[in-house]
């Protein structure tokens, strides 16, 4: 699916729900202990890490420019 349909998919009522469910599903996975004695790549830390260092406004203008 191009990149321009998932936003668009994403930003309506039933997109919304599938993308809320998806996450939780994601978050019940996440929180099994089976699944949290897993160690995680370092690439994926290293990715969450430069999400994180990301500022609001930063995060926003991103946002911004994949809708148009």
């Amino acid at each position: 699916m191009q990149p321009e349909r998932q936003h668009q998919n994403w930003r309506s009522e039933a997109g919304s729900r599938l993308w809320l469910s998806g996450l939780i599903a994601a978050m019940e996975h996440a929180e099994r202990p089976d699944v949290r004695r897993q160690p995680v790549a370092p690439e994926i830390l290293r990715q969450l890490r430069a999400q994180l260092a990301l500022t609001a406004s930063s995060r926003t203008s991103l946002m911004s420019t994949l809708r148009h």
